[in-house]
C-alpha cells in the first residue's frame, strides 16, 4: 500500500495536534507528509520524523508540486472555504477544521463546491468519532432512561486575556474589512458541545433545526461572546440547551447530558466517558474508544468507508453559526459581575458564579436569563 501524499495548511497552534497525528499515521504507512503551508516555514525540529517535506506560503502551488491526495486545513476561519475549494479543484480530499465556515453563505459555497468537485470533505468535529455516541444511541433506543425529555450541554473553561490576542481574528465577529469570523465561545472553542448535543439528538442536518434562542455576553474586551447560552429546538421536539464560558472560576471538562423520564446519561466528550444513572439501578460508568477523523477519511478514500462528518452533517451547527453571526452584539457584562484574576498563564477575567450557572443550565434546560443570579 502506497502512502497518500498529504499537505498540512496551518501547522502551528492547533495545527501542532494535526502534525503529531500525521506523524503517527505516517509511521503506520497510511500517509506521507509531502508539504506544509505556513507563512513562516517550520524549523527542522518541528518536522522531526519527516523527510523531504516541501514548504510554501502558497497553498495552491504546494498542492500542485506535491500532488497531494489529501489536504488538512487548520487555518483562520475566514480562509476555510477558499482553501478547501482550492484543494477540491485539484482533486485533493479535505479534512477541514471546525467551524467549517463563518457564515451560512460560505458554508453553502463550501458544500456545493466539494460536491461538484467529487472529492470527500470531512469536518473536524473530533467528538463525533467517539464510540460513546452509538453506545448512547443504543441505550436510548433500548429505553434505558425512558423517553428523552431534553439534552443539556455545559462547558466551563478559562482563557487568559492573551488568548484573545493570539491572532488578528481572535475574539472577533468580523475583520476590519467586514469579513466574517464569528470567533465566539459557542461557535469555536466550545463548538464541540453544540455539535455533540445535536449528534446525540440525531439532529445534525440544517433541516433538523426548528428554532434558536440565543443569549450572548462577554466579560473580556472583545467583539465576540465569551459567556453564552443557546436553546435549540429540533424537529424531534427536543429542547437542547448549551451553556458555555471562557471565564470559569474552576475550569472543568465539558459534557453533554441526555435527560430521560427515568434517568440520565452524561457524556464527557473529550474523555469519551459515559455515566448512566437510572431508576432502580446503580450508576454505571464506561469509557469508549474513538475513530480518528483523518483515519476515517483515509479509509473512505481507499475503501469507501462512510465519512463520519461530511459537510451536510454539520448543517445544524452552521444554523447556529449563522444565528450568532446575525445576532445583535453580545451584551457586555457590567463591572461587578466579573473580576480580574492573575492565573498561571496570565491575567484573565472571571465571571462570578458562572460555573454554577453553566451546570444549572445543563441540568434544568434553562437559559441564563431563566436562572436565578444570572450575570
Amino acid at each position: 500500500m502506497i502512502p497518500i501524499p498529504l499537505v498540512l495548511a496551518g501547522a502551528r497552534g492547533h495545527g501542532q495536534w494535526h502534525l503529531r497525528n500525521i506523524r503517527r499515521l505516517q509511521r503506520a504507512g497510511l500517509v506521507r507528509l509531502a508539504g506544509v503551508c505556513e507563512l513562516r516555514p517550520l524549523a527542522a525540529r518541528e518536522l522531526d520524523g519527516f523527510d523531504g517535506v516541501a514548504q510554501s506560503a502558497d497553498f495552491t502551488a504546494l498542492l500542485e508540486t506535491t500532488g497531494a491526495g489529501i489536504a488538512v486545513i487548520c487555518t483562520p476561519i475566514d480562509t476555510h472555504t477558499p482553501l478547501a475549494l482550492a484543494a477540491a479543484r485539484r482533486g485533493a480530499h479535505v479534512l477541514l477544521e471546525k467551524p467549517p465556515a463563518p457564515s451560512w453563505a460560505e458554508f453553502r459555497r463550501l458544500a456545493d463546491g466539494v460536491r461538484h468537485a467529487g472529492i470527500a470533505c470531512q469536518i473536524g468535529f473530533q467528538s463525533i468519532g467517539s464510540h460513546a455516541l452509538p453506545a448512547i444511541a443504543d441505550l436510548i433506543a433500548d429505553g434505558a432512561i425512558g423517553e428523552v425529555t431534553g439534552i443539556g450541554a455545559a462547558g466551563a473553561w478559562a482563557r487568559d486575556e492573551a488568548y484573545f490576542r493570539r491572532s488578528p481574528w481572535a475574539g472577533k465577529r468580523r475583520l476590519d474589512d467586514g469579513t466574517d469570523v464569528v470567533d465566539g465561545v459557542l461557535t469555536n472553542p466550545l463548538a464541540h458541545a453544540v455539535a455533540t448535543a445535536l449528534a446525540l439528538d440525531g439532529s445534525p442536518r440544517a433541516d433538523d433545526v426548528t428554532g434558536i434562542q440565543l443569549e450572548l455576553a462577554r466579560a473580556n474586551d472583545i467583539e465576540a461572546d465569551d459567556t453564552s447560552c443557546v436553546r435549540i429546538t429540533t424537529a424531534h421536539g427536543t429542547p437542547l440547551t448549551v451553556a458555555v464560558t471562557l471565564c470559569a472560576e474552576q475550569p472543568g471538562e465539558p459534557y453533554v447530558v441526555v435527560h430521560g423520564s427515568h434517568g440520565r446519561i452524561t457524556l464527557w466528550y473529550k474523555q469519551d466517558r459515559v455515566l448512566v444513572q437510572r431508576a432502580g439501578h446503580g450508576p454505571v460508568e464506561t469509557v469508549h474508544g474513538r475513530t480518528d477523523l483523518l483515519e476515517n477519511l483515509i479509509a473512505h478514500v481507499r475503501g469507501g468507508e462512510g465519512l463520519l462528518v461530511p459537510p451536510h452533517r454539520t448543517g445544524a451547527f452552521m444554523r447556529l453559526v449563522e444565528a450568532v453571526r446575525t445576532a445583535p452584539e453580545p451584551r457586555r457584562l457590567p463591572e461587578g459581575t466579573w473580576y480580574a484574576d492573575g492565573g498561571p498563564s496570565g491575567p484573565r477575567r472571571v465571571v462570578k458564579g458562572i460555573d454554577g450557572l453553566v451546570h444549572a443550565s445543563a441540568d434544568t434546560l434553562r437559559l441564563f436569563s431563566e436562572l436565578e443570579n444570572s450575570p
